[in-house]
């Protein structure tokens, strides 16, 4: 399934916007999740495209 939410070579060479940490696949949630335990946002995937705008993540919870 993770073939078909975002290409392996390219989630490699993908960091969060905000933090400029990698950015590692969550495939239930269809979305890209910060590393950074301090961040933590969590950017959408859309029909196969990373949305890495912070205005359109997800604030971790308790933020």
């Amino acid at each position: 399934m993770a073939d078909h939410l975002i290409d392996s070579a390219l989630l490699e060479l993908l960091a969060c916007p905000q933090s400029r940490h990698p950015l590692r696949l969550d495939e239930a949630a269809a979305e890209l999740a910060c590393t950074d335990a301090a961040c933590g946002l969590a950017y959408p995937i859309r029909d196969g495209i990373p949305v890495l705008l912070v205005d359109e993540a997800r604030k971790p919870s308790g933020s």
